[in-house]
């Protein structure tokens, strides 16, 4: 039987870790034998996925100096050493830190594959370095592995396997929804825009959305941020906009496709991503969705036909595509949804643990 070590590093939830999560789920349901190395704090994962019966190897205690911790390299060092693995799978830039500086240090290697979940271009020597022990470097959409590719990294060892969406979760529920209006206030006739990210406005362009949106010649449009912190700093910036009526960060929640449900547009303000998950969670949803060109973006949204698109960090044309979605038909709205939610169902959880289970395969020379 095919044994794998998934290592994910920190606790509470965000995108690696439902992507460490779904993939995890999948392994276990295709007979792979999935164990996880995770942190001792990690509750979240170990509850969600104990009913699939993964086995956890704790091997971090997550602490402000974490990664000065020698007692958590030498667990980890361990627990590879001791368990006779197949593959190795780092799942973070942090996991994969743990794992390099134990693996010259095995005498007996598995194969290690390294995920790459950011577009971020990368520094060629640190990376020729850094990834000097990857048997095989995933990467979440064709923007990543071309980044890779640019900075000198071998491209047969370089694959793309986009991240799942779980549509079991992610898909349109009117009643769910209006739930959440209720809930915050929000009039059932207004017009809402979702945004799903933790607070990272150099990243995720929070900030910018928000004085995008109080812009906007809308007295009926609403801005819902979801995500860690976005009840603290959101709010707080919103304020700063004369907004704060009609900006609502929540934080985090742990029913985030709710909260999309909740809006009538998704919009994602992005600098930087590789395949964004929130994005595609809410095309599932059958929602108009405005997104920056950020990462792997275009590798799925087409301007006009399944949602909109826009320059990364050209903040006016996101104005203008809110205000052109505000004008949309019931009709084109519908079929711009139904597109958006066809899209999203090309990124199963199913199909992306068969693409890891092919890429194993290789690794092993097993036919």
């Amino acid at each position: 039987m095919l044994r794998v070590l998934s290592v994910v590093d920190g606790f509470g939830w965000s995108g690696t870790k439902e992507q460490v999560y779904l993939l995890a789920r999948e392994l276990k349901k295709r007979e792979v034998d999935v164990e996880l190395a995770l942190a001792y704090q990690n509750k979240e994962m170990v509850e969600k996925l104990s009913p699939y019966g993964v086995v956890f190897r704790f091997f971090e205690n997550h602490t402000k100096f974490n990664r000065l911790n020698p007692a958590n390299y030498l667990r980890l060092y361990r627990i590879i050493r001791e368990n006779n693995y197949h593959v190795v799978i780092a799942n973070s830039p942090h996991a994969y830190d743990y794992v390099r500086l134990i693996y010259p240090f095995l005498k007996n290697k598995p194969k290690l594959v390294v995920v790459k979940r950011s577009a971020r271009v990368p520094n060629p020597l640190s990376l020729k370095l850094k990834y000097a022990y990857a048997d095989a470097v995933v990467g979440v959409s064709k923007a990543v592995v071309k980044n890779l590719a640019s900075a000198g990294f071998p491209e047969h060892k370089l694959y793309v396997i986009p991240s799942a969406i779980d549509l079991e979760r992610f898909y349109p529920n009117q009643e769910k929804g209006l739930s959440i209006r209720r809930q915050l206030g929000i009039p059932t006739d207004a017009k809402v825009f979702v945004n799903v990210a933790n607070w990272n406005p150099s990243v995720k362009g929070q900030d910018m959305l928000i004085k995008t949106f109080s812009e906007l010649n809308c007295s009926n449009c609403y801005l819902l941020l979801v995500g860690s912190l976005t009840d603290t700093e959101g709010n707080k910036l919103a304020k700063a906009y004369s907004v704060e009526e009609r900006v609502i960060g929540v934080g985090f929640r742990e029913n985030p496709e709710d909260y999309i449900n909740a809006g009538d547009y998704y919009v994602m303000s992005s600098y930087l991503e590789g395949l964004p998950n929130a994005l595609l969670q809410a095309m599932a949803c059958e929602k108009v969705v405005i997104a920056t060109k950020a990462g792997g973006v275009e590798d799925f949204l087409k301007d006009g036909f399944n949602g909109f698109s826009v320059n990364v960090g050209d903040f006016n044309a996101m104005r203008q595509k809110m205000e052109m979605v505000l004008k949309l038909s019931p009709e084109e709205y519908h079929q711009i949804g139904k597109r958006a939610r066809e899209t999203a169902m090309n990124f199963t959880p199913e199909k992306t643990c068969q693409e890891y289970i092919n890429l194993f395969q290789k690794l092993l020379g097993i036919k």
